[in-house]
């Protein structure tokens, strides 16, 4: 678990600083660097809880408080659809690479015969990542490090 924290921790390290515009080193003599101004453990932290704020209010009442999902989610339903699958590592959620999991929060599963709603009128990409990151840390270490595996091999295939 300890692992994992550390490894999200530095995970949202990069995503803050992978902005476009390069980070400056120094401005000004009497102002600091921008990349002193912040202490990167304190941002991922604020971002595992605002993921967990996050998803209780807008995700929790389908996928559980805990992320445990449906109990009979392999099962179709009376109307042939699937209930939501569990988030927190013991289904098939780590499959999916970062860019699936957030277009799919963002646009929903009605597409191809789910229940899942859009988000992407109410929840802004830099919200859907941290709920991504709060569940994740849910996963077991071995689980994470193999979907990093994924999205790593992922992001080479769609360059």
């Amino acid at each position: 678990m300890k692992l994992k924290i550390i490894t999200l921790l530095i995970a949202s390290g990069v995503l803050v600083a992978a902005c476009d515009q390069p980070l400056e080193t120094k401005t000004d003599a009497s102002k600091p660097a921008v990349a002193d101004r912040y202490d990167r453990t304190t941002v991922a932290l604020h971002r595992l809880e605002q993921g967990k704020a996050l998803f209780q209010k807008n995700c929790a009442a389908c996928h559980g408080s805990d992320a445990q999902g449906a109990g009979d989610w392999r099962q179709r339903d009376k109307d042939g659809k699937y209930p939501p699958p569990p988030l927190d590592g013991t289904a098939h959620t780590w499959h999916h690479p970062k860019k699936a999991l957030m277009y799919t929060i963002k646009n929903g599963t009605a597409a191809i015969g789910g229940t899942m709603p859009a988000w992407k009128e109410k929840l802004s990409d830099d919200e859907i990542e941290s709920i991504i990151l709060w569940f994740q840390a849910k996963w077991p270490d071995k689980l994470f490090q193999a979907w990093v595996k994924r999205d790593q091999e992922s992001r080479k295939r769609t360059r």
